[in-house]
C-alpha cells in the first residue's frame, strides 16, 4: 500500500510562497498608504497609492518568485544530467557511492550494497536524485507554482488596506479623519490571523508566529508614517 500519512513539509513549496505574497500584500501596501496618508495626502491620491502598490506589487513577487525557484530548477536539472551522464559511464563507482551513503545511514555494508544494487536496478537515477542529491517529489521546484501563488497571495493580502480605504472615502462604517488608526488595526489583525494560521500549518506556536509578522508589519508602517509625516505634501 502506498504511504498515506501526511506531513506538513510536503506542501512547503507552495505554502511558504503564500504565506511571503499574502504578509507582503499586506505590509507593503498598507505602509506606502500610510506614508501618503501621514503626509496629508488627498484620499483619491492615498487609494491610488494603494491600488498600484497591489499591481507592481503583485507582478514583482511573481517575478522575484518565478526567477528565484527557476534558478533551483536549472541547478536541479543539470546536477540531474550530470548524474545521468556519470551512471551511464561510471556505473560501479555510482553504485559504491550510493552504498556508502546507506552504510552512513545505519545500513551494515552488505545490506547496503545489496539495496543499492536492487534500488540502482529499479530506478537508477531516482536513487540517487532523492538519496545523494536530495531531490524529491514534494520538494522539487516549481516556479510556476510559485510565482501564481505569491502574486496571487500578495493580492488578497494588499485588498485588506485597500478595502479600509474605500470604506473610508464613502464614509462608510470608518470616517476620513479615522482613516490611518483603521488601516493600522485592521492590517495588524489580519497579519496576526496570517501569522497564526501560517503557523498552525506550519506545526509551530500560534502566538509566536502571529507576534512577529505583527511587530514586523508594525514597524513598517511605523516608519513609513514617520517619513510621510515628515516630508507631507501639505500644510
Amino acid at each position: 500500500m502506498r504511504h498515506g500519512e501526511f506531513h506538513r513539509i510536503h506542501h512547503i513549496g507552495w505554502m511558504r510562497a503564500s504565506v511571503l505574497g499574502a504578509n507582503d500584500g499586506i505590509i507593503s501596501t498598507a505602509s506606502l498608504m500610510m506614508g501618503m496618508a501621514a503626509a496629508q495626502a488627498e484620499l483619491h491620491v492615498v487609494l491610488l497609492t494603494g491600488v498600484a502598490g497591489l499591481v507592481a506589487g503583485a507582478l514583482s513577487m511573481a517575478a522575484g518568485e518565478y526567477v528565484s525557484v527557476r534558478s533551483q530548477a536549472d541547478t536541479e536539472t543539470a546536477d540531474l544530467a550530470r548524474e545521468l551522464v556519470e551512471l551511464e559511464t561510471e556505473p560501479e563507482a555510482e553504485l559504491r557511492e550510493l552504498t556508502e551513503i546507506y552504510v552512513m545511514r545505519g545500513l551494515e555494508r552488505g545490506l547496503a550494497l545489496e539495496v543499492a544494487v536492487q534500488l540502482t536496478a529499479h530506478d537508477a537515477l531516482g536513487s540517487h536524485a532523492r538519496d545523494e542529491l536530495g531531490i524529491t517529489d514534494f520538494m522539487v521546484a516549481r516556479p510556476l507554482q510559485a510565482a501564481l501563488a505569491s502574486a496571487a497571495t500578495f493580492s488578497v493580502g494588499a485588498c485588506v488596506p485597500l478595502f479600509i480605504t474605500v470604506l473610508a472615502a464613502q464614509n462608510i462604517l470608518i470616517p476620513q479623519t479615522f482613516l490611518i488608526p483603521a488601516t493600522v488595526i485592521v492590517s495588524l489583525i489580519a497579519l496576526a490571523v496570517l501569522g497564526g494560521l501560517a503557523a498552525q500549518v506550519g506545526g509551530a506556536k500560534i502566538p509566536q508566529g502571529a507576534l512577529r509578522v505583527t511587530l514586523w508589519g508594525a514597524l513598517a508602517m511605523l516608519m513609513t508614517g514617520t517619513i510621510g509625516h515628515l516630508f507631507g505634501v501639505a500644510a
